[in-house]
C-alpha cells in the first residue's frame, strides 16, 4: 500500500503495518468526534511516526498513485472534522 503524507512525502507500507496504523486510526476518529484536541494531536503525530519509521520510503523522482493521503500534524481537529469521519482514512 502507498501513504502520502500531505507536504512530507509517499511510503510504501507493509498490510502489517496497515491493520496497525487502522487502529491509530480508529482512535483518531473517537478523539476527533469526542472534539480532545490534545489527544487527536497525539494520535495523529503518532500515525505519521509509525508511517515514517515502520513504512519505506518512496523517492520523490519516483511517481506512484497514492492508495492512502494522511493529513499533515499540523491539522486542527476542526479540519479533523471533515477527514476522520465514518470509517477514517484506512479502511476495515
Amino acid at each position: 500500500m502507498i501513504i502520502r503524507i500531505m507536504g512530507e512525502g509517499q511510503y510504501r507500507a507493509p498490510e502489517t503495518l496497515c491493520d496497525d496504523l487502522n487502529q491509530i486510526d480508529n482512535r483518531i476518529l473517537d478523539l476527533v468526534e469526542e472534539g480532545k484536541a490534545d489527544e487527536f494531536r497525539k494520535e495523529l503525530s503518532k500515525l505519521i511516526s509509525e508511517i515514517k519509521e515502520k513504512g519505506e520510503a518512496i523517492e520523490a523522482k519516483e511517481i506512484l498513485q497514492s492508495d492512502i493521503i494522511v493529513p499533515p500534524e499540523d491539522l486542527s481537529i476542526e479540519e479533523a472534522k471533515a477527514v476522520f469521519k465514518g470509517s477514517g482514512i484506512f479502511e476495515g
